[in-house]
């Protein structure tokens, strides 16, 4: 039987998860992941910065996440991907995949030969495309009219987080959607986006000229996999329905369903989390929702950062068996519908 075609679109953690888990389907589907190239922080800024290559940080998690894993050797290739060097004078903080790719780059002239070569290395079975092949930098103009310029600086804004909400996202220069992206979004069975910061991950994707152009064309259900926490200086006091409330003014097109969580959080995570003034995304969709899946999505598994890693990261993360089984039932109905 012919596999049908799932394409996720993201980056970072999020996308990760996502596709960790839809990897136990590959007998099923072939997986296609398109990642943002906006991504400037950590060690991905710095490589950008020295190299002048595409960011490779998101390009990283995803081949990771498709990664072979079947027996320890492998499972080891994996984990020396994800190493991150937590001490030495310039290589603190510098991730072994990031630099892996770079040096791809460097020695076949091209970013996409570049994960070609990396997927085969660590018997990726689906692809990894950057969302374009050109270098951009994203745009985020806020209610009180300031703009900042760069995805790190979006993300955890240098001077301040009472710019109130972001007003206006696009990328410069203007740059067009890769041609394999356009084309496995159009081909696809089954959409998704998310889960990931909403502006720095999802829709930096979708502010790429051409992607929501795609997105409107195609004829497969899009599904929204909504995050779990508030992001503070992004998404500060919205809920599900306000999560989906910008894709659809970004991409003129709303979720055939959306993906929530429905399940507590431990009291101690909260009061971290409130420390840096972020909530649980409220489950408050009406109809601009979709179909509303609400489930138990949170992994159980404690969420430890890496020594030498100089970003924040999340201290809750989606399971990934849930969501997989979650999409492949949606995925499931519709093609049996189509039938």
């Amino acid at each position: 039987m012919e596999k049908l075609q799932v394409v996720m679109i993201g980056g970072g953690t999020g996308t990760h998860t996502v596709l960790k888990g839809l990897k136990q389907y590959q007998k099923q589907i072939d997986i296609t992941a398109i990642v943002t190239m906006a991504d400037d922080g950590g060690s991905t800024g710095r490589l950008r910065d020295e190299f002048g290559f595409l960011p490779v940080g998101d390009v990283r998690m995803a081949l990771a996440a498709l990664a072979r894993d079947i027996d320890s050797q492998e499972e080891l290739l994996r984990e020396l991907f994800l190493y991150r060097f937590a001490k030495g004078k310039g290589l603190s903080g510098h991730n072994f995949g990031n630099l892996l790719l770079v040096a791809l780059t460097d020695i076949l002239g091209s970013e996409e030969e570049a994960i070609i070569a990396a997927a085969k290395v660590l018997g990726v079975t689906g692809r990894v495309v950057p969302v374009t092949t050109k270098k951009v930098e994203l745009v985020a103009a806020y209610e009180n009219g300031s703009v900042l310029t760069s995805e790190h600086d979006i993300d955890e804004p240098p001077d301040g987080r009472d710019r109130g909400r972001i007003v206006d996202l696009t990328v410069q220069p203007a740059v067009a959607i890769n041609q394999k992206a356009e084309l496995a979004i159009l081909n696809a069975d089954l959409i998704v986006i998310g889960p990931g910061d909403l502006f720095t991950s999802v829709l930096a994707n979708c502010v790429v000229p051409g992607v929501a152009d795609a997105l409107r064309q195609a004829s497969a259900p899009m599904v929204y996999v909504s995050n779990l926490m508030t992001k503070l200086g992004q998404t500060d006091g919205m809920g599900v329905a306000e999560h989906v409330g910008e894709i659809v003014r970004y991409i003129k097109r709303r979720p055939d369903y959306t993906l929530a969580n429905t399940s507590d959080f431990p009291e101690n995570i909260l009061e971290r989390y409130a420390e840096d003034g972020e909530y649980p995304v409220a489950l408050n969709c009406l109809d601009n929702c979709g179909k509303v899946i609400a489930t138990d999505l949170v992994a159980k598994e404690e969420v430890i950062t890496k020594a030498g890693d100089s970003l924040k990261r999340s201290l809750i993360r989606h399971d990934s068996r849930i969501l997989a089984r979650e999409l492949m039932n949606i995925l499931s109905r519709n093609t049996s519908r189509d039938r």
